[in-house]
């Protein structure tokens, strides 16, 4: 009986003739029709389970990169790999159209170092390390010290520039030089090139290098910063793409700096936020560049020291003490 049962016999291969002609009908129909029904009916399905999510609040927001704000379902979003190449073209390409200047009074600078330690916060720096620092300054015995803010030039002709071996340090068509030290390999040929002095060398992990690990880096305020890298001033370019002044300028309590665009012929006090002439403001206060015989051409200005409003005072020296 069981072997009658297991054994196929004629009505099993109708059976199976059937089936057979069924499936063939089924994919030719599918041939027909073409991907496009079946792409629409994956359609259909992604559209309500988009909807099913959507409707149990599983959906996110999130800004495209032509600058639309959209919502997709958590399940369609992938974790793509930062692309800090792409992130640094606005870093590279600079600011259209402008050419920014800095104009330096040294007849209001008190040493107050406000602007030392706007920058220092705003880079993560160590109270040792400068972007930019305050100088003791005298013209020979006979004449009185004063002091000097002395921030990166931001050279029109950068030999930092030209000595780079890996295009990391470079000039923006809006006047400012930065330093990429994704790119940097630390070689220190722009330190010996740059006759100001303006670069420092990061011997050591940088001050909150833990908490920065996993910031993406942003070349116009150079942070994360990274051990065996240049840094430098780098004209707060960060703050001027959002139209603000740079951080020592708007630190400074004592109208010390003007901050401005060439082009307009227009600068900012940072003190008492009035605008001038750039133009004017040089001629009508003699104003000059540090070394400008060495042919750098420097977009830091300074007026000199005249008319002091302030009776210069050295004072006491911070002590630090250098951390790991």
């Amino acid at each position: 009986m069981s072997e009658e049962i297991n054994k196929p016999g004629s009505d099993d291969q109708e059976i199976d003739e059937t089936l057979e002609s069924s499936r063939r009908d089924f994919l030719k129909k599918v041939g027909l029709v073409g991907a496009a029904s079946v792409a629409g009916a994956a359609a259909v399905y992604s559209g309500y389970r988009f909807e099913k999510n959507k409707n149990k609040g599983d959906t996110v927001k999130v800004l495209t990169e032509d600058n639309r704000l959209v919502e997709v379902s958590k399940e369609e979003i992938n974790d793509i790999k930062y692309q800090v190449k792409s992130f640094q073209t606005k870093g590279r390409d600079g600011i259209k159209g402008k050419k920014w200047v800095m104009v330096i009074d040294l007849s209001k600078c008190r040493n107050a170092r406000k602007c030392v330690n706007a920058c220092q916060s705003a880079h993560h720096l160590r109270p040792y390390e400068y972007h930019i620092n305050t100088l003791v300054m005298q013209e020979s015995v006979n004449t009185p010290k004063y002091f000097m803010p002395k921030p990166c030039q931001h050279c029109d002709n950068p030999p930092c520039v030209s000595v780079c071996p890996v295009d990391a340090t470079y000039k923006r068509q809006d006047g400012i030089v930065l330093i990429d030290n994704e790119r940097c390999i630390g070689c220190r040929f722009c330190m010996a090139a740059c006759p100001y002095s303006a670069r420092m060398f990061h011997w050591q992990e940088p001050m909150n290098a833990e908490e920065d690990k996993n910031k993406p880096y942003n070349v116009e305020l150079n942070v994360p910063q990274k051990k065996g890298t240049i840094s430098k001033c780098l004209f707060s370019a960060d703050r001027v793409r959002e139209n603000a002044l740079p951080y020592c300028v708007s630190a400074c309590p004592n109208g010390v700096f003007y901050f401005g665009d060439e082009n307009e012929d227009s600068v900012t006090n940072g003190t008492t936020k009035e605008t001038v002439s750039f133009s004017e403001l040089l001629e009508k206060n003699g104003a000059y560049r540090l070394m400008a015989e060495l042919g750098t051409k420097p977009r830091v200005y300074y007026l000199p020291p005249k008319n002091r409003i302030f009776d210069f005072t050295e004072g006491e020296k911070p002590e630090y003490k250098e951390t790991t």
